[in-house]
């Protein structure tokens, strides 16, 4: 297994009188896909942010990359910031600029590239995400899906170890986010970051992921793979998966063994 890139180590974060999280406990491997998951409420979007050090937790330690970045100020934070690549709901993409220049935005801002290396960078990256022919564009102009496909260029452009996905498909018809599924694990499997991704899209989403986390009542229980959170004995996950998994589901490895077994 490679080593741990994100931790949580007894982690509590409350707001007033509201416990969203208490002693939580996972670690979160390198170049591996991670989904979070969880009914609304749970601490999804909350963890994100201690990941990024946006919030900091009122007791315990999140670990990026072997560093407490809540203890991280000014220069040391942005640094281990400048390691995250983040993709937003709706992928918050600048209306007043093209395509082309969304996706070169991280290049202008964050480095000393030339004007024709930037624009051999964003344009390999526009075509590997299927998206050439679209730089001159307006995000107004884009369906969901490529305003996602956008999003994610922008994203990678800084070459990011890290990525994190925050409900990535919202607004999405089901085709539409299988296509996405399909280009997060093509470009995981590309770049080889480690992805964490909060999503609400059960069961579909656990296919893609290498570890599960699923987040309730404060706490947060870490699953291998989608027929371990079925086999799962503890009644709070029993329940998780009637609700959101049903009886029918099969994961890809169970949909295997039950063919086997009628042959």
């Amino acid at each position: 297994m490679s080593s741990p890139v994100i931790e949580f180590a007894q982690v509590s974060k409350s707001f007033g009188r509201q416990r969203v999280l208490s002693g939580v406990d996972f670690v979160i491997a390198g170049g591996r896909t991670t989904v979070i998951a969880g009914a609304s409420g749970q601490g999804k979007s909350v963890t994100l942010k201690l990941i990024l050090g946006l919030l900091r937790p009122d007791s315990g330690r999140v670990l990026v990359q072997g560093r407490d970045i809540a203890r991280l100020r000014g220069r040391e934070l942005n640094e281990i910031r400048a390691n995250f690549g983040v993709l937003f709901q709706g992928g918050a993409l600048l209306d007043s600029l093209s395509v082309f220049a969304n996706v070169a935005l991280p290049l202008e801002e964050r480095t000393n590239l030339g004007e024709q290396e930037i624009r051999r960078r964003v344009l390999d990256t526009l075509e590997q995400l299927g998206l050439a022919g679209h730089e001159e564009k307006f995000p107004a102009q884009l369906s969901g899906g490529m305003k996602k496909r956008v999003g994610l260029a922008r994203a990678l452009m800084l070459q990011p170890e890290i990525m994190l996905f925050d409900e990535p498909t919202t607004g999405l018809d089901p085709e539409k986010a299988l296509e996405i599924y399909r280009l997060f694990l093509e470009t995981q499997q590309k770049f080889g970051y480690t992805a964490v991704i909060v999503s609400h899209d059960i069961p579909k989403i656990f296919n893609l992921a290498d570890q599960v986390i699923i987040m309730g009542q404060g706490g947060a229980k870490s699953f291998a793979s989608p027929e371990d959170i079925q086999r799962s004995s503890d009644p709070d996950i029993r329940e998780f998966v009637r609700i959101t998994m049903g009886e029918i589901y099969l994961s890809k490895t169970m949909e295997s063994d039950y063919e086997q077994r009628k042959t």
